[in-house]
């Protein structure tokens, strides 16, 4: 296993609601960026994604 140094690296802030259960049941919202923007996963047409 390899050894990182995270000292070297800038400290990120947390982007998660500060007492929020994020192992409860619910409706997550996730963007995926595919490399360069590329269309791979279907397209919008007239407000219906259409894979």
């Amino acid at each position: 296993m390899n050894s990182i140094n995270h000292d070297k690296y800038p400290k990120r802030r947390s982007i998660r609601y500060e007492g929020y259960d994020y192992s409860s049941a619910g409706v997550y919202f996730i963007t995926l960026v595919t490399h360069k923007w590329e269309h791979l996963f279907g397209k919008i047409e007239n407000g219906v994604m259409k894979l």
